[in-house]
């Protein structure tokens, strides 16, 4: 057995600060959100846009940065307006047509085969089929989209400093811009700030931290975008409304792994709606739906995956729920955005000082032997396909 360090009074002092510390900064944090989410917002851009920003360097042999960050800003711009330029007219016809689906369903009183009556009509009780209708069937599209951008601020600035957030977020631009022309620089600049004695310790969670940000932002963002797509081609193949939308929303759930299943509920309702007011067969087409859900996924887990992110997956997708979960839930939507890194930096903390139990003291004996840490690892991270 490894000898423990007793629990000192000046020990138990340092552990209180430290607690004390961490709590502090959440506060903070807590406090500053507002300002801090338009920051860490054009970080997350920026870190996503690096690659991008090095091929365009090394394919037009560019030796500063300058150029290549501009060039690549004009190309997800120009991808940006492509985009909306031939989605925008196929996503406005689904719009009106399911505004007449809708209209026909709140008119109707038919029911579907086979599906308790008592959930369809909770489904009417629920929604004002007749109001949505109208939305969607309006021509001016302005007024929707700013009720639809106030709520989502409401949610975001927890409805109290929206004038800070406004400033903060028409800067997010310029962070953007200034955080590329300077990824390089400041990517190193972090290593001056720590000490001597513990550089190769913070080296080593750094490099955990970084192969799990670069799988799971750049990786599933990459799929997530694939998946998308296919979602919404499969939809449109078996006639379902809305399939454009409602193909790229579960490929914006993909970000998080698996967690496109809970789309299954907004699928099956919009086959309801169908099926009531457009004519069709519910089972049918709701088949037809869920051979959708099994062909993309079995595209993402047998080729999509191992091709992009390749044999290792990073963190299990059980603890990146949970850790969307609870610093989501402490700190908002900021705490989404710093949930993976925050969770990868205290895992590989707890693999150093907690699982191995180094004690420079007793000479450097493990706390934990390897196959302790290896268990802890299939447990944490997800190495095999």
């Amino acid at each position: 057995m490894p000898n423990r360090q007793p629990f000192t009074l000046d020990r138990v002092v340092r552990m209180v600060i430290a607690i004390a510390i961490v709590f502090g900064i959440i506060w903070l944090i807590d406090i500053l959100k507002d300002v801090l989410l338009p920051f860490l917002v054009a970080c997350l851009i920026a870190y996503i846009f690096e690659p991008f920003v090095q091929h365009n360097r090394k394919l037009l042999k560019l030796k500063g940065r300058t150029a290549a960050v501009f060039i690549t800003l004009f190309e997800a711009l120009f991808f940006l307006a492509v985009v909306i330029y031939f989605i925008s007219p196929m996503v406005s016809e689904e719009l009106h047509q399911m505004a007449a689906i809708m209209k026909n369903y709140a008119s109707s009183k038919g029911t579907v085969r086979f599906l308790p009556v008592e959930l369809q009509q909770l489904l009417r009780d629920s929604f004002d089929f007749h109001h949505l209708s109208e939305m969607l069937s309006q021509q001016d599209w302005m007024p929707i989209i700013t009720d639809t951008l106030k709520a989502t601020w409401d949610v975001i600035t927890s409805g109290w400093n929206v004038l800070l957030g406004i400033v903060s977020w028409l800067i997010v631009a310029l962070y953007v811009v200034f955080i590329m022309l300077d990824y390089e620089r400041l990517e190193r600049g972090y290593q001056s700030l720590i000490p001597r004695k513990m550089r190769p310790m913070a080296t080593s969670i750094t490099r955990d931290i970084v192969n799990n940000m670069n799988r799971y932002f750049r990786g599933q963002a990459l799929i997530a975008f694939i998946v998308g797509i296919l979602f919404a081609i499969g939809f449109s193949i078996v006639g379902l409304p809305m399939a454009i939308i409602l193909g790229l929303f579960i490929g914006l759930l993909n970000l998080v792994p698996y967690l496109q299943v809970i789309s299954i509920i907004p699928t099956a309702v919009l086959c309801l709606v169908y099926a009531v007011g457009g004519g069709g067969e519910f089972w049918t087409l709701f088949w037809e739906c869920v051979a959708v859900y099994c062909i993309v996924q079995a595209i993402q887990d047998l080729f999509l995956t191992p091709k992009i992110m390749g044999k290792a997956m990073g963190l299990n997708p059980a603890i990146i729920l949970l850790a969307l979960s609870v610093w989501g839930t402490l700190l908002g939507f900021i705490g989404l955005i710093i949930a993976l890194p925050l969770t990868t930096l205290l895992i590989s903390y707890y693999r150093h000082y907690i699982v191995e139990g180094i004690d420079n003291r007793s000479g450097g004996k493990p706390g934990a032997t390897r196959s302790e840490l290896e268990n802890f690892d299939d447990v944490v991270y997800d190495d095999k396909l």
